[in-house]
């Protein structure tokens, strides 16, 4: 029996690549060797998870070798069996559907909080911003990516960016304590208290009290 090979579309590729890649580079907008170092791995992760959605699909190779005849769906190089998730649980058309469309939320709320944090900044002129976004989490644009990150690797998980995942993370992460140096030596006290206040990335439950003292944009 044929296997039908749905992949090698390059154009999608690049299309999504461009597209995600553009959407992203608006909102966070780097301008430090350390911001581009940053973006330049973010990108890297976009090369490999849309070059194994759409053009060659490596991972799929690698355990199909591997598996053979044990590998649970019959046509693996069709798109509508190419989540990873799914075939895990038996190579259901629907799950690999389902699987596709939570992922596709997470990454729709993802390029919502982009941009919401994106235009609190612009609008705040370089001044301290605490409240709306920046209320709930200190650095809600990272919050946004690695949201992104999730939902890309629930769509269309992959070995290479399961590699990528958790290191393009960490590299967040460490620039986000770096900015948080710099802002620590801008405005002194009011960013100390906003440290004490907000969490870094994700909100707590319940967190309603108000921060005082602080530079309101």
């Amino acid at each position: 029996m044929k296997i039908p090979y749905e992949y090698g579309m390059w154009t999608m590729v690049v299309f999504n690549i461009a597209l995600f890649g553009i959407f992203v580079f608006s909102f966070l907008r780097p301008k430090l060797r350390r911001e581009w170092r940053s973006m330049s791995v973010f990108a890297a992760f976009l090369v490999a998870l849309f070059t194994e959605m759409y053009g060659f699909p490596l991972t799929i190779y690698l355990l199909t070798s591997y598996l053979g005849s044990r590998y649970p769906v019959l046509n693996p190089f069709s798109h509508n069996t190419g989540n990873l998730w799914a075939m895990l649980l038996g190579g259901s058309t629907w799950l690999s559907g389902l699987f596709m469309f939570v992922g596709g939320a997470f990454t729709f709320i993802a390029l919502i909080i982009l941009g919401r944090a994106w235009k609190q900044i612009h609008n705040a002129n370089g001044e301290l911003v605490t409240t709306g976004i920046y209320g709930q989490v200190r650095h809600p644009q990272y919050s946004g990516l690695f949201m992104l990150i999730l939902g890309f690797f629930i769509q269309w998980p992959t070995l290479v960016t399961a590699v990528m995942a958790p290191v393009l993370v960490w590299i967040y992460y460490r620039l986000a304590l770096r900015e948080e140096k710099d802002m620590a030596s801008r405005f002194g006290d009011d960013y100390a208290l906003y440290l004490q206040r907000v969490p870094m990335f994700f909100p707590r439950l319940g967190n309603g009290r108000k921060i005082v003292n602080v530079r309101e944009v």
